[in-house]
């Protein structure tokens, strides 16, 4: 290097920075890597420049430098050790060259290439690891190890790169705590060298992207609440020190909100969807940093498609609210029990004196501005469970604009599945808000509004390549005219003399749910139309219950045929019989419908009685 002036070592790797930088669409078409392989050459230059390692940090075993090698690798350093003199000063310039030569081959998709650079970068920094001038460098090299570990899909290994990188910041931190040197200083002349600042942004940087990853390992190895708690962290951090993309911060806040739902955590789920919305919102606002290097406009599609997911989300709090609620204030058979209610009228008192140490706890996103933009979305969106139909019907309408935001990207054309869960979701709104309602005829509208948006569904979809959902919609639609069937039932039995015209509802109700259960039903038979002796256990249960249900239509047909009326009573017997014979041979399937065996056994038991009176009283007349 004698020969060769330090400007021009400084200026070749400054050069392979710019190169690396460069998109893979700037390239050639035949050659995407262009520019990488020419910043490999010129850090391979500067490589050759620099000389040889150090001997005693160069021939160490390989071995001792993969995970778990103790303090040699993964391990803490006992103490801060600079790198002085100008061996350490070749060392620690070698390992920034290894680390980005270790990058540029994952770029080029040479993991294990990648894989050996990186672990060359570790090694030269070994007894410097904890140190102001390397531990920057070594945490980046540790998390790019990570994120190669995990694309081989060897989750743990990727842990335990990762959860080093953690514990050397945490350490440095309070050690040291001064803004670390960046790799890249050390290859600028002194009146280039970064201000503090400047350090502090770029390290606080590097230790976000290493919660973001570890984030990504807890959710991959099925560690939840680690995850969640590691996500927030860093979605935080990227408020914080104003290092995020709109669309990818707002999407992954969304995201977040969905484990909040999962443990019924409605605050904090509120606080992450009210979040998103704000955020999202900044989308084309932000001018164009390292992270975003092109301007959002630039992507409508993913810009729909994210607000597309984004509204999802909005419609999975707002439904899973009302789900909840329904469930804590049903009686055993489905409808509204007004002890329940009021007892949780009762609770809401509580609830709302307790909302501000309740908000202290929950996760808080931004601060300032920021802050209030996201609670004055908040305030718009209650978190309570709704106790009556006005306070559901709030959440069912906010549910609604969502559904209707999420069709305008997720259309029928192109995202079949998408559309279709779209629908049912918003079929599912109806569902839950007809549980509030107390008017009859209005719960008959309800669900009449779900039948009308889910049939067109079963006239769209190939039942060959749409076989599952095919099956959810047609059991969906049956219920909802099972549901409509009873409600008009209940409604003709507050009439005196009900007229014919409801008695020819009623019935047109019935034929149409035992239409689509036996659609439903039919569509368990194997090629040869024969129904299965073992039902699957994923269909177990709707199956059960699909033939419960049509053997109480067959035995609420209304007609003034005795001869009808007692084949209907048998074809219902026949069905209550199947599910008392099936769980006698089957009896796991018991514990999957133990009310509804309970009743068939009862109507196995009474209905031949019935019927032998029918016979008699026919044979009188």
């Amino acid at each position: 290097m004698a020969n060769v002036p330090w400007a021009e070592v400084c200026e070749k790797f400054q050069a392979a920075l710019a190169l690396s930088r460069v998109e893979l669409h700037k390239n050639p078409e035949k050659e995407p890597y262009k520019s990488k392989y020419s910043a490999r050459a010129l850090l391979e230059e500067v490589k050759a420049l620099l000389g040889p390692a150090p001997e005693d940090e160069d021939e160490r075993p390989e071995a001792e430098d993969g995970p778990g090698a103790g303090d040699h690798a993964l391990g803490l350093p006992a103490e801060v050790v600079e790198p002085e003199g100008p061996v350490a000063q070749r060392a620690v310039r070698l390992a920034v060259i290894e680390f980005h030569l270790g990058v540029n081959h994952i770029d080029t998709e040479e993991l294990s290439a990648g894989e050996e650079h990186l672990v060359k970068c570790l090694r030269l920094l070994r007894r410097y690891r904890l140190s102001h001038d390397c531990v920057s460098l070594c945490i980046q090299a540790q998390n790019n190890l990570g994120i190669l570990w995990s694309e081989r899909e060897e989750i743990e290994t990727a842990q335990a790169y990762l959860e080093s990188s953690e514990a050397l910041y945490n350490q440095y931190m309070k050690e040291v705590g001064s803004p670390p040197l960046d790799p890249t200083e050390r290859f600028l002349p002194e009146e280039e060298k970064l201000t503090e600042q400047e350090r502090s942004k770029r390290f606080e940087k590097v230790y976000t992207h290493n919660l973001y990853y570890l984030a990504q390992v807890y959710q991959h190895l099925e560690m939840f609440e680690k995850a969640a708690h590691y996500c927030h962290s860093t979605l935080k951090r990227q408020l914080e020190h104003n290092a995020y993309h709109p669309i990818e911060w707002a999407i992954n806040a969304a995201t977040l909100s969905q484990f909040y739902i999962n443990k019924l955590c409605f605050m904090e789920a509120r606080h992450c969807l009210s979040a998103a919305n704000v955020i999202f919102g900044q989308t084309g606002k932000i001018s164009a940093t390292e992270d975003t290097p092109e301007a959002e406009g630039e992507v409508p599609e993913l810009y729909h498609q994210r607000k597309g997911e984004i509204a999802r989300c909005w419609i999975k709090y707002c439904l899973t609210l009302m789900q909840n609620a329904q469930l804590s204030m049903q009686d055993n058979i489905g409808e509204l029990d007004l002890d329940k209610q009021s007892e949780l009228r009762a609770l809401r008192k509580k609830e709302l004196d307790e909302e501000e140490s309740i908000r202290k706890k929950a996760v808080q996103f931004g601060t300032g501005e920021l802050c209030d933009a996201i609670s004055a979305v908040e305030e718009k969106v209650s978190y309570l469970r709704p106790l009556d139909f006005e306070e559901a019907r709030e959440l069912f309408l906010l549910g609604q604009h969502y559904v209707f935001e999420a069709k305008e990207f997720f259309q029928i054309d192109g995202y079949v599945t998408d559309h279709i869960e779209v629908v049912q979701d918003h079929s599912a709104l109806f569902k839950v808000l007809a549980f509030f309602e107390t008017d009859m005829e209005r719960r008959c509208k309800m669900h009449k509004r779900r039948i009308a948006m889910l049939e067109p569904l079963t006239v769209d979809l190939n039942p060959q390549y749409y076989l599952l959902v095919n099956r959810q919609i047609q059991f969906e639609i049956a219920h909802a005219y099972y549901d409509m069937m009873d409600l008009k039932v209940a409604i003709a039995d507050r009439l005196r003399d009900p007229d014919s015209h409801i008695v020819k509802k009623i019935n047109n109700l019935n034929k149409s749910a035992l239409k689509y259960y036996q659609l439903f039903l039919d569509s368990l038979r194997d090629p040869n139309k024969v129904f299965p002796e073992h039902i699957g256990e994923d269909v177990l249960r709707p199956a059960m219950l699909a033939k419960f249900r049509v053997a109480r239509l067959y035995g609420k047909i209304i007609t003034a045929d005795p001869k009808k009326e007692l084949e209907n009573l048998a074809t219902s017997l026949e069905h209550y019989k199947f599910i008392v014979d099936y769980c006698e041979k089957h009896p796991e399937a018991a514990q999957e419908i133990e009310v509804e065996l309970e009743l068939s056994k009862e109507m196995v038991s009474l209905l031949p009685t019935k019927m032998e009176r029918f016979r008699t009283k026919m044979a009188l007349t």
